[in-house]
């Protein structure tokens, strides 16, 4: 079995989904993993999917095929590589809204060696003032070495309102 991301992108419309699924099983592939979300009338998702080998790049051709149906579908290799020993952590973060909020985040946890596995990001009005207020949620792998307690003095070192939370996925 080869293992296939598939990173795709639409207008979003009835159906979209069950046209991509369509695809992949009329090739013997099979649906494993999914994110999926909409976003100002986009639809935009990462699957992950196996396939036997010897369909791979018949199932590749048909999914290219979607472009006339307007769905890009972008190919990637799965991997089976072992990662270094880590532990999941959720992140979640609420802090006054700036200009490079994310990159300063993102930024950290790489130079602490935390794998970012999934984030979801927002901005609101705060409940008093109407000030906009950041907020993240976030799947972490954080390297076995590093404390928690680090890891959450190094991010509340961005600013002075930044709330940051860690606790094990369970």
């Amino acid at each position: 079995m080869d293992h296939l991301v598939l990173t795709i992108i639409a207008a979003d419309k009835p159906g979209l989904v069950e046209r991509i699924a369509q695809t992949i099983a009329a090739q013997g592939g099979n649906w494993l993993d999914s994110r999926m979300a909409h976003m100002a009338g986009q639809f935009a998702g990462i699957l992950r999917v196996s396939v036997p080998a010897d369909n791979r790049q018949a199932l590749v051709g048909a999914l290219e095929d979607l472009s006339t149906h307007g769905i890009r579908v972008l190919v990637g290799e799965g991997s089976t590589a072992q990662a270094p020993a880590s532990k999941p952590i959720v992140m979640t973060l609420v802090g006054n809204d700036r200009a490079g909020i994310v990159r300063e985040i993102t930024a950290l946890l790489s130079r602490q060696g935390v794998n970012l596995e999934s984030l979801s990001t927002g901005v609101t009005p705060a409940p008093m003032s109407g000030d906009l207020l950041f907020n993240a949620e976030a799947l972490l792998q954080v390297p076995s070495s590093l404390p928690l307690e680090t890891l959450q003095a190094s991010l509340e070192t961005l600013a002075d309102d930044l709330m940051v939370e860690l606790h094990h996925e369970e």
